[in-house]
């Protein structure tokens, strides 16, 4: 006889979601269509599962967070569609700050990565094994963190960023950039996942103008903001790198010297 998952009755579940023997689903868990929950893992109350995610052995989705100040608030996490969650993944449930974890579609987790409390991930996201993500940090859609990238809470991290392997992250990362070295600094434009992603050689040119002003020219932020907003072409992706660094709490990483 085959050995049984145990599910809660409360649980909300696809008729067509797959529950491997040995997993654990709590019943505050809502499960989307063709949706696979892997054996041994373990979805507990709060978690939101989209259709066609991908859920592998050991993985724990929604459990409490790790941060001393959660009384207990009703929270979630929230996971979108065609996403597929790695081996021994951990992904805690928010808290009274944003009240949820989100993490978007067509991402792939890899193993062992942990992503903590009130952190949000767009879509199409990559985070490679082992990548630590501390609490409320954004990370924006197309980003990709290589292995045993670490990202300090609150951090932002801006859309079509690559990072480097083993970088810790202590300063955000605008977009459309590449992101390395100790300490984290500006190492080019993300041209291979632009070009990719379908942007033309002119949107990458008007980009690497921007960062070139930003990074290369040793002026000051406030200075070259203002090269770039003056005498710069118009452009989607030059305002929204100034939006980017403008909203930044923390400071933008450094260009490399």
């Amino acid at each position: 006889m085959k050995p049984q998952p145990y599910i809660h009755p409360d649980a909300k579940i696809a008729p067509d979601a797959i529950i491997e023997p040995f997993a654990t689903i709590y019943g505050d868990v809502e499960i989307g269509s063709g949706t696979w929950i892997g054996p041994n893992a373990v979805i507990m109350d709060g978690a939101r599962i989209g259709n066609n995610c991908k859920i592998f052995p050991g993985a724990v989705i929604s459990a409490i967070p790790q941060d001393l100040k959660f009384d207990g608030e009703k929270t979630t996490v929230e996971i979108g569609n065609n996403t597929t969650i790695r081996e021994c993944v951990t992904v805690n449930r928010g808290t009274i700050d944003r009240m949820k974890t989100k993490i978007g579609d067509n991402c792939l987790v890899m193993a062992y990565v942990h992503v903590a409390h009130d952190c949000f991930i767009g879509n199409n996201c990559i985070l490679a094994n082992a990548v630590n993500i501390a609490g409320h940090v954004t990370i924006q859609d197309w980003s990709i963190l290589e292995g045993m990238v670490a990202v300090q809470q609150f951090i932002t991290i801006g859309k079509h960023s690559f990072i480097g392997g083993k970088t810790a992250v202590r300063k955000s990362v605008p977009p459309f950039v590449k992101a390395a070295r100790e300490p984290i600094s500006y190492v080019g434009v993300n041209t291979v996942g632009l070009k990719r992603r379908g942007y033309s050689d002119e949107q990458v040119a008007a980009i690497e103008d921007v960062y070139r002003v930003i990074y290369v020219h040793n002026k000051n932020m406030t200075q070259a903001l203002k090269i770039v907003d003056l005498e710069l072409p118009p452009s989607k992706e030059k305002d929204e790198i100034i939006d980017f660094i403008n909203a930044s709490t923390k400071g933008i990483m450094r260009g490399f010297s």
